[in-house]
């Protein structure tokens, strides 16, 4: 018994003195994301692993997308994930907004096909169509697949939506990117997916350069902005069809009126999204708002009566009545390819919105006071 003993010590003793091998689901370092909550990101020897968590379901994953340098061969007993290899060389952009993305962290060149080009307003991207450079890869609800082989796409770079699928590119082969950013509550959270998307094309430290410049700014203009302002009451967008979708409390549209000085009306919509009302509901929460904020996007700028031709009803508004309906023309202006890497840019014009003694030198970038006729 007192050799088993002896012999169990000894084979206890040495093997606790042997050099530990990180496992592979071991992180020798994690990245310290500071206002996301829709992804992480872990660094092992030979590879990096991203979690992108579902954002209508907290509790589960989304992806995981395991990053592996594309000169190195793949490392043996990866965990459960898709891999792709980096950085990528030929991408497909489903969205305007991740197409401004790539395009701030200077690689238009590895995109060879968007989805809807007539919604792509980033000049590099238009330029790349009009050459050729850049192939139309149709409708993002049914992109042609079969030009995606022909061109050679190594990555599928999307923005996804609850409980639908993205049909027969998921038979492919290639890995699909699922950029959830906007599904985030805090404007920054938002921007700092841009240090995600720079791993791809192994661009970190600019992405990360880009991310603390936008940061710096939008936390001093935060700043202008004190406890003891009075704070109007807004609201914000249009129906659109029989619904009013309402951005939700926890949506970084709320977060900006917050952050800007405002009393958002719907703070208490759950989510992080936007919520269908019907027109009744928001007349009756919100007749008596003090400012009402529009996007639209059509070839001349919208007036009162334009409005009032569109939806009669809006005029029973105290917004409407009193003139204080700020509107942006989003076919004019790039607010979709900028505020979500520059949400400073759309602060600053909320400030000036709900504050303008604050900034009385400024010209808004996006927002102006609607016109009457």
């Amino acid at each position: 018994m007192r050799n088993l003993v002896c012999f169990l010590l000894t084979f206890w003793v040495v093997a606790c003195s042997q050099p530990k091998k990180p496992h592979l689901e071991e992180s020798l370092s994690s990245d310290t994301i500071r206002y996301a909550q829709g992804f992480t990101v872990h660094h092992f020897n030979d590879y990096t692993s991203v979690d992108v968590r579902d954002p209508w379901d907290s509790t589960r994953l989304l992806q995981r997308y395991l990053l592996v340098d594309r000169e190195k061969p793949v490392p043996g007993n990866l965990p459960k994930g898709t891999v792709v290899r980096v950085p990528v060389q030929n991408i497909v952009v489903y969205t305007s907004v991740h197409a401004a993305v790539i395009d701030q962290l200077g690689e238009t060149g590895r995109i060879i096909g968007v989805c809807e080009p007539r919604y792509m307003d980033t000049p590099s991207i238009q330029e790349g169509l009009k050459a050729g450079r850049i192939a139309d890869m149709g409708e993002a609800t049914a992109p042609n697949v079969e030009l995606m082989i022909d061109k050679g796409a190594e990555l599928v770079l999307v923005s996804p939506f609850q409980n639908s699928g993205y049909g027969p590119v998921e038979k492919l082969g290639i890995p699909i990117i699922e950029g959830a950013d906007y599904m985030e509550s805090l404007p920054l959270g938002r921007t700092e997916w841009i240090r995600f998307y720079g791993m791809l094309f192994g661009k970190e430290a600019k992405a990360d350069s880009i991310f603390r410049v936008t940061e710096k700014s939008y936390l001093d203009l935060k700043e202008l902005v004190t406890a003891d302002m009075p704070r109007p009451s807004v609201i914000s967008e249009k129906k659109f069809g029989s619904s009013w979708f309402m951005p939700s409390g926890e949506s970084y549209v709320a977060n900006l009126y917050k952050d800007a000085g405002a009393d958002y009306i719907f703070t208490d919509l759950p989510g992080a999204g936007s919520t269908p009302l019907a027109f009744e509901t928001v007349l009756d929460r919100a007749i008596h708002a003090d400012l009402w904020l529009i996007k639209y996007n059509q070839s001349k700028d919208m007036t009162y009566g334009d409005l009032r031709s569109e939806y009669t009803p809006y005029e029973n508004f105290d917004a409407f009545k009193n003139r204080r309906i700020y509107a942006c023309n989003t076919g004019v202006v790039p607010y979709y390819e900028e505020f979500p890497l520059h949400p400073d840019y759309l602060l600053k014009d909320l400030i000036w919105v709900f504050h303008p003694e604050l900034l009385p030198d400024y010209t808004p970038r996006y927002y102006h006071k609607m016109q009457e006729e």
